[in-house]
Parts: structure tokens; sequence; C-alpha cells
């Protein structure tokens, strides 16, 4: 496994943006993991996730020049990874939208740098559905930018309908859109962390039961 994706794990488990139990998540299903990136709330926990991205990002060899965050966990993770690339040398403009357009002040559904004639990377936490992803797929769009690539903290690797597909909501969000989707971690990354440790031994069992039954199939 990668430096970038091992810091990524630990750091998550640290920061306890990385649960095991039994949680019922937003399609029903009960997973025996948890991933809220909103756990990473201090300035320390931030600046490591966003090394990460940026580790991540370097090793697919993205190319971009304007960072977008999706409202609203996106934002502050695209700021973040902002900073980490001012700090290594490079000042990317950076954009955000907002839930509802603002009729007031500068209105409209968009703050920050101007994306026309950009190269886009979208920043956020997890493709679920990939609802959040086509809106700002949407308005960049409109707003005279170009789409590089997408790239999320977690992958989790998972069938949106396993019963239609085994393809997984980050395939397919990537395959409608012919973008690169990166992320610092999937599943796969997990269950090989899982198995370094006597620790999550059980985990991993637990893991493995679920990937059976709502991973993303390897032949898509």
């Amino acid at each position: 496994m990668t430096d970038h994706r091992h810091r990524f794990l630990q750091l998550a488990l640290n920061a306890d943006a990385l649960r095991f139990g039994e949680f019922t998540l937003k399609s029903g299903r009960t997973s025996p993991y948890f991933f809220n990136a909103g756990r990473f709330d201090s300035g320390a926990a931030l600046a490591g996730l966003a090394s990460c991205y940026a580790d991540a990002i370097q090793a697919q060899g993205l190319e971009f020049d304007l960072l977008f965050g999706p409202a609203y966990k996106g934002i502050p993770l695209a700021t973040a990874l902002g900073c980490e690339y001012a700090r290594r040398g490079r000042d990317l403009p950076l954009a955000f939208n907002r839930k509802e357009a603002k009729a007031h002040g500068e209105g409209g559904m968009l703050i920050g740098a101007p994306l026309a004639g950009r190269r886009v990377l979208i920043v956020d936490d997890v493709i679920t559905a990939g609802t959040a992803i086509r809106e700002a797929l949407g308005l960049i769009a409109e707003a005279g930018g170009s789409v590089a690539g997408i790239v999320i903290a977690l992958d989790r690797q998972e069938a949106v309908d396993p019963a239609q597909s085994r393809r997984s909501a980050a395939e397919t969000v990537a395959i409608e859109h012919a973008l690169p989707v990166v992320a610092i971690a999937t599943l796969d990354d997990l269950l090989a962390f899982t198995g370094e440790s006597a620790q999550f031994a059980s985990q991993r069992e637990r893991l493995l039961a679920y990937r059976s039954a709502y991973g993303r199939s390897a032949e898509t």
C-alpha cells in the first residue's frame, strides 16, 4: 500500500472519521464501517488530510489549474488542499458553490475565482449517488470551465444497485462523464490495512462479508 493511503487511513482512525461497528447508511444497508470527513475538525487534522489528497493527485499525474469544492463538505476540503499546494509552492485559485443562489450582493451560485477557461479539479469526500458531483459539473460547464477530474477521500467501491449493476458510484460517474476519479484510499486499501494488524482481524472478516454482498464487481 502506498504511503499516502496508509497515512490517510491511520489519520481517519485517529480523528474518528473512520469507525467500525454497525451503521445504517442512507441506502438502508447495514455497514460494518462508516466514514465521516466532517470529523477532520481541527487545523492539524485538515492539514494532514490535505497532504494525503495532494499526494494522491500527484501519483495520478492530473493536470489542472483551479480547485472546486462542492457545498458543503467539499468547501473546507478544497480550501485545505489549496493551502497545502501553497505550502508546496503552487498558488492555486479556488471556487465553490452555494446550495441556493444569492439574490443580493454579488449574487449567483458560485463564490471565488472565475472558472472560465480553467481546468477544474473537483474536491469532495465521497461519491455516494453522484448527485452533488453532477450538479457541480453543470455549474462548472455553465461558468465556462472544463473539468480535469474528481478527487475524493474514500471510495467505498460499493455497487449502487447490485440488482441492476455491480458498478460503484465512483465508476459510474467516471464512465458517464469520461473523467478520472481519484480516491486517496478505497475499500480494498482498508482491507489491506486491517490485515496488517491482529487488532483489526474481526473487523476485516466483517468488511469482507460486506464487500461480498455489496461490493462492485472486479470486472467493471
